[in-house]
């Protein structure tokens, strides 16, 4: 239920601007004043995300390792698992951003006859992960030709490479059908385990299909409405300029296609889909393990009210009687003489 709701929505948002895209005033909203708005709020929502982690204080050394931290010089310690050092984290920080390393690392748990439960590696999320996280940063990097005037010659050789099959007029790009393949898979992955589906929230299916839905109406706009690309530039080069024309007739898939990236922009900053800030920022990823070469006070701590022994056993005297345990003022005694007994 949770899924086709969040389907539902997509497709909503996707046949709307079908709708209106004949009239002027629509088609100004969609293509100038929701952009617009939607970057506002991806911005600000970017900007209070990060400034949110790096007030929060993080004065202990929390750093989740795996592997051996450094002691004794015989003993070998794991500088990338367990780093002591700035340059550990660097690494550690760069193989987990652009490998996925934990994510390779990760074992699944199934239940066998007997009863008996089985661990083992869980590579194909790993795999799927890094094709569509890859594909879709692709993606991104090949639009940038439509924000530059002249494009990069980095921009142009990866649009070249992207599509060196030369599959079809236009040519299809190889990413375009990574991107959905790997969207595809994870997808499946959620709705064909039914412990998975069972955990799943709407806030895991929505992000999917509303990737899925920009990334269909994209391979829609390109290869089945055939868009004049030459306009679609010009439009992309005023909103890059901050003097927006009023947007041509094109055809009403590119509206739902930028409705859709509006759309995600703006609930990128409140979603899981910010977990790169997270991973970099996270006290458990960004920190040396150096606890044992250095003493970490928190500076936030209150200090201790700490009570002497004779406060303590005038607290609890008649409860250690009961239980047996001797206590050095017996009761009745005077309150001087137990005071005369602290001090001593």
């Amino acid at each position: 239920m949770k899924a086709l709701v969040a389907l539902f929505a997509v497709v909503a948002l996707m046949i709307a601007p079908a709708m209106g895209a004949e009239s002027a005033g629509l088609r100004f909203v969609l293509g100038v004043v929701v952009p617009f708005a939607a970057l506002c709020l991806w911005v600000g929502g970017m900007v209070f995300r990060v400034v949110w982690w790096a007030k929060s204080p993080v004065p202990f050394r929390i750093p989740t390792t795996c592997g051996q931290q450094k002691s004794l010089d015989f003993v070998r310690a794991n500088p990338v698992d367990n780093p002591q050092g700035w340059l550990g984290v660097v690494v550690r920080l760069a193989l987990e951003v652009l490998l996925f390393r934990s994510l390779f690392r990760n074992t699944s748990a199934e239940l066998h006859p007997r009863p008996r439960v089985v661990f083992g590696a869980n590579r194909w999320l790993w795999f799927g992960s890094l094709v569509f996280h890859y594909s879709l940063l692709i993606v991104l990097v090949r639009h940038l030709r439509l924000f530059m005037a002249p494009v990069p010659g980095a921009v142009a050789a990866l649009v070249r490479l992207d599509s060196w099959l030369e599959i079809g007029l236009p040519p299809m790009n190889l990413t375009s059908v990574t991107l959905l393949a790997g969207l595809a898979f994870l997808l499946a992955r959620r709705l064909g385990s039914a412990r998975l589906r069972y955990i799943s929230l709407l806030g895991d299916y929505w992000p999917l299909l509303l990737l899925a839905g920009i990334a269909t109406t994209g391979v829609l706009l390109r290869h089945w409405a055939r868009a004049d690309m030459l306009a679609i530039k010009d439009f992309c080069l005023s909103l890059a300029r901050l003097e927006p024309v009023p947007p041509d007739r094109f055809h009403w898939l590119f509206f739902a296609h930028l409705l859709l990236v509006s759309v995600l922009l703006a609930y990128f900053p409140w979603s899981k889909l910010v977990h790169i800030g997270g991973a970099l920022l996270s006290p458990t990823r960004n920190l040396a393990s150096n606890s044992r070469q250095r003493r970490h006070v928190n500076p936030w701590a209150e200090p201790a009210k700490l009570h002497s022994y004779a406060a303590y056993e005038d607290m609890f005297r008649d409860k250690m009687i009961q239980a047996g345990i001797p206590v050095d003022t017996p009761p009745g005694t005077p309150a001087d003489a137990s005071a005369g007994s602290a001090k001593e």
